[in-house]
Parts: structure tokens; sequence; C-alpha cells
């Protein structure tokens, strides 16, 4: 597998950078987290890199000529469904990631869904509800057990696996917390992989393995117990989802970098769950696991995301 070397070497081409971090989205902790770990390594490789919390005061910074571009690490909405990344094209400023298409179609679960869909691409089965709207008739149509969650939200808010009836109100209550359609989904029983993007590149797929059989946000950000095997197939296999995720990100407009989130079942079929366009860089982030495994330490993670802002940037 060849991935792309990186073009620059000179962190004083990159200008004084915002890693745009925090914001007030449910993921503002993660994101957080994951801003603090992309500021360490920008100035660890001599980039001259600052963090901004959140749009309102970046937009402020960047109107007052204080950055040359943007790192943007926030996640969930604001910063990862095209609010930012209009308002940073209209300034002219580059940044990182995917653009206002990508960022925006990438967020909303059903609509990224129907691009699949049209396109052949496997996903599984589902159900949009507006809220209000009966749930019985999407519980018929799909049966159980079935995935209820929010259609706007990432890192696993508002998620539930339902496998009885009794166990739904619970489900639909949580996931209605969030703004946007409901959710549910044909629950696949199977193995989770995700799949990194970047620069155009499938990094080796990572199978993840939860020590309770959930990869909810405990799951994610918390346990030191959940599996990560990375490659997570291989052979046939292997080029198989690699190639499936890069059509997937690819039909969703997504540029640069982001995961590819997909179910295998048990007689092998991969289904596509989702594209993170801003994925975590915690320490318990699947990107960097990725990036290692070829290797990419996560310094020059970083730098080769960075160098992403000095691409032309999707639609």
């Amino acid at each position: 597998m060849q991935v792309a070397q990186k073009k620059n070497s000179d962190p004083k081409q990159f200008g004084r950078v915002a890693v745009v971090l925090g914001g007030n989205s449910a993921e503002r902790e993660v994101s957080l987290n994951s801003g603090a770990n992309v500021l360490a390594a920008l100035k660890s490789r001599g980039v001259d890199a600052h963090a901004v919390d959140g749009v309102p005061a970046l937009l402020d910074a960047l109107r007052a000529g204080h950055f040359a571009r943007v790192f943007n690490i926030l996640h969930g909405r604001g910063g990862e469904d095209g609010v930012l990344q209009g308002a940073l094209q209209s300034l002219g400023v580059p940044f990182t990631g995917s653009g206002v298409l990508g960022s925006a179609l990438s967020m909303d679960k059903v609509r990224t869904k129907q691009v699949w869909q049209a396109l052949g691409l496997p996903t599984p089965a589902y159900v949009a509800l507006k809220r209000g709207e009966d749930v019985s008739a999407a519980i018929a149509q799909l049966g159980m057990p079935v995935i209820v969650k929010p259609s706007h939200e990432g890192s696993s808010v508002g998620i539930t696996k339902v496998r009885s009836a009794a166990d739904l109100p619970a489900a639909i209550e949580l996931a209605a917390r969030y703004d946007g359609e409901l959710v549910i989904e044909a629950l696949v029983e199977g193995e989770e992989y995700t799949i990194a993007i970047l620069n155009g590149v499938a990094l080796p797929s990572i199978h993840i393995v939860p020590k309770g059989g959930f990869y909810d946000y405990h799951a994610k950000y918390v346990s030191d117990e959940t599996q990560y095997i990375c490659p997570g197939l291989d052979g046939v296999a292997e080029e198989e989802i690699r190639a499936l995720s890069l059509r997937a990100f690819d039909a969703a407009a997504c540029a640069g970098w982001g995961r590819v989130d997909v179910m295998r079942d048990a007689q092998g079929r991969n289904w596509l769950l989702e594209v993170n366009t801003t994925p975590g860089m915690t320490s318990h982030s699947l990107v960097p696991k990725a990036a290692r495994a070829v290797g990419i330490e996560f310094e020059e993670l970083c730098w080769r995301i960075l160098e992403t802002s000095m691409l032309e940037t999707a639609p």
C-alpha cells in the first residue's frame, strides 16, 4: 500500500495555524482532548500553532488576520457539519479536511445512506422518523433487533442497541434529546471495523472488539479493555473492505482525511454505517492506530493532516 509522502518539509510554509477545538457540541470534551494532542504534536514539529476554542472565537481571530490556516479538530455540530467550512471558504482561509458538501452530507446519517443506496453501496436497512412519528411501523418493517440513534451526532452519542420492545421507549427518549431525525436501523450482527482515509488512501482496517459487545461512548473513550486488531482482516477480505470504504468516502464528497465505519456480518458481507470527517485524535482514537500500522507516528500524522489544508478542498 502506497501512502503519499508529505509535500512540505518546512513548518514556516504553514504560517500561523489555528487549531480549533472544543466548541459547544455534545462532543466538546472529546474535541478538547483531541485538540490538545494535535496542538502538542504540531508544536513538536516546529509549527506555529495555537489553540482556539469554538467557531465564534476563531472567526474573530481570522477577521483580525491572526492566522493563515485552520486545523479543524472540532467534533460534531458546528465544526463537522459544513457550518465552519462554509465560513472559512467565504473568508478564503484554507482548512483541513472535507469541504461544505462532504461535511454536511456525512454529518446527516440519513442523507449519507440515501447517497450510498443510490450508488448501490451496501448499508443496513433503516427508517428515519421525525419527532412524534409512530415507531411501531418502523419496527414492524425492520423487525428486531435494531439500533436507535440521532441522525446528526457522532462519537456514539445517543445510540442504543435495542433487542426487545420493552427497551425501545428509553432508546427513543435518549436519541430524541438531540436534534435532527431519529434513525432506526436494522442491527447487523457481526464484527465492527473502521477504516481511516488519508489523502486518497485507505489505511489498514481496524477490527474493534469491545469487552461488553457494544462499542459505545464508554468503550470508545474510557475503557482500556477494548481490543483493536490492525489490520483487522487479511488477503482479499482486507482489500475489499478498504476499497468499499474509499468508495463510500468519495461518494459522500469527503476529502483529505476521515474514517469510515463498517459492520461485517457472519456471511462476510460488509455494511457501511457512517463517515466521520473529523475523527478523534485521543489516546483511544483509531486513525492514529491505523497510521501507526503503516509507519506514520502521531506527530507525522498531524503534519500530513495539516497538509490537507494546502490541497484544493472538495465542494
